[in-house]
């Protein structure tokens, strides 16, 4: 079924869309970055040229030369009678192009594999043929898995049961499962403001209507604000990142913590953490999860940020009255984690703190490049230096990142600007550059985006960056 947005919807999307450039050529740019990075579907029919201009309070001409140059590009395709298409060029179809065939991506804040993690494959091969046995349709997890993902909290100072774990097939899938099970029509849902994309995407596809609080680098999370708006408007749900959030790197306080989960459990919201960074520790030290603070705390976690992306492990963490609710729903969107990745699992368990060593050393190497190079190459940009996680969140000054990013991927990098973290088009003036890459990749990223700024009109052109490889 063909996906249509209004006019107000669109202009919503595009948020503050206007550059230097000639107001057709910045339209069409923008609508061509909400469609490389995903916050548009390829098959959506956008709104007739007379609506959007009346939305955007521009003239019907400037919509019809960007719709003309998106055309041109193979972006757009109009049918008389029947609108124009956002469609990939080449006939390419999907939610967003990937940026396979570019030199660099940088879209992904997700390192390379742990050094150990071929011999956890191959040893996990030696125990496969003990399981052979099993069904296979594994609802829950394996024993051996849940209890070492339970001990992983105890170790942090929550005591845990392995009936409180369920194994998903990511956090991702874990996220799913949750908002399948929480989620009513017509339900409200907290978000933090910025906050990982996929999230939205998943909130969105639900339907749901998303309240945002805001995280900044300098005040971290409004808990007040938070506060007032599961007051005002009773959300089913929250989702947040306590630990190093993506894409700020920030943790949230103890005592926040504390503030937050006691207005959750007093006004029946459940509060859902996403834990997928919560062991990328470069400088900050133990922190109590947030589920240490109330017992109704839902947890989401995974083995992708820590150790590979390819392994397809996560879980959640929960009363087990809701795992069971979970349980019920799970068949009708998959029939169990895959047994071969649990065993490999639950051995990168058994190791984790050397695990975490590891990463934490690579980690620390990219932050300090990456800062480094930037401080050189963009004196004019500020930015906190995260003490965890894998990405800089960048305030560009009056540089629009959407446009940043076009120039950059002309010069084979993939960037994510700054509004896919938000909504209603915000913070166009931000930027998240993941420092889990190699330094020659960093530095290479980091001359791209150099040129790529002064080709957007924002930043003069420097490349001393020789002073600080």
């Amino acid at each position: 079924m063909t996906q249509s947005f209004s006019g107000r919807r669109l202009a919503r999307e595009l948020g503050d869309w206007r550059t230097s450039a000639p107001a057709y050529r910045a339209l069409s740019d923008r609508i061509r970055v909400l469609l490389l990075d995903g916050r548009l579907g390829s098959g959506i029919t956008l709104p007739a040229e007379r609506e959007l201009s009346q939305s955007l309070a521009v003239s019907r001409t400037t919509v019809a030369a960007a719709y003309a140059a998106l055309r041109d590009h193979g972006y757009l395709s109009s049918v008389r009678g029947s609108g124009s298409t956002l469609a990939l060029p080449g006939g390419r179809r999907g939610a967003h192009t990937s940026p396979i065939d570019l030199r660099l991506d940088f879209t992904k804040a997700t390192c390379a594999a742990y050094p150990g993690m071929a011999a956890a494959y191959r040893q996990a091969a030696d125990l496969l043929p003990g399981y052979l046995h099993h069904h296979g349709f594994d609802m829950d997890g394996l024993p051996e898995l849940r209890e070492e993902i339970a001990d992983s909290y105890a170790q942090r100072g929550l005591p845990t049961s392995p009936a409180q774990i369920m194994v998903t097939i990511g956090a991702q899938h874990a996220l799913n499962l949750l908002t399948g099970t929480l989620y009513s029509a017509g339900d409200r849902i907290l978000v933090e403001q910025p906050t990982y994309p996929h999230a939205l995407d998943t909130f969105a596809v639900a339907g749901a209507r998303m309240l945002s609080a805001p995280v900044t680098s300098e005040h971290g999370w409004n808990i007040a604000e938070a506060a007032q708006l599961i007051r005002r408007s009773a959300p089913s749900m929250a989702f947040l990142m306590p630990d190093f959030q993506n894409p700020t790197g920030l943790s949230m306080p103890a005592a926040d913590r504390a503030r937050l989960a006691a207005v959750a459990a007093r006004e029946g919201m459940v509060l859902v953490a996403d834990e997928t960074t919560a062991l990328l520790d470069i400088d900050r030290g133990p922190e109590l999860p947030l589920a240490a603070y109330a017992p109704g705390v839902v947890t989401l976690g995974s083995l992708g940020k820590l150790a590979w992306g390819g392994l397809r492990i996560g879980w959640i963490r929960g009363p087990r009255e809701l795992l069971d609710r979970v349980r019920r729903h799970r068949p009708s969107t998959d029939l169990g984690t895959p047994l071969f990745e649990q065993l490999v699992a639950t051995l990168l368990l058994r190791e984790l703190p050397l695990l975490a060593a590891s990463r934490t050393r690579d980690l620390r190497r990219g932050r300090d490049h990456l800062s480094g190079l930037l401080a050189s190459a963009f004196p004019e940009w500020t930015w906190p230096v995260p003490d965890g996680g894998m990405s800089l969140w960048i305030n560009t000054g009056n540089l629009s990142t959407s446009a940043l990013s076009l120039a950059a991927r002309a010069e084979g990098m993939a960037l994510v600007p700054g509004p896919r973290f938000g909504l209603d088009g915000a913070f166009e003036r931000f930027l998240r550059f993941p420092f889990c890459y190699s330094n020659e990749e960093l530095t290479e990223g980091v001359r791209i985006l150099s040129g790529a700024a002064a080709r957007t009109g924002g930043i003069p052109f420097r490349l001393p960056l020789q002073a600080v490889i």
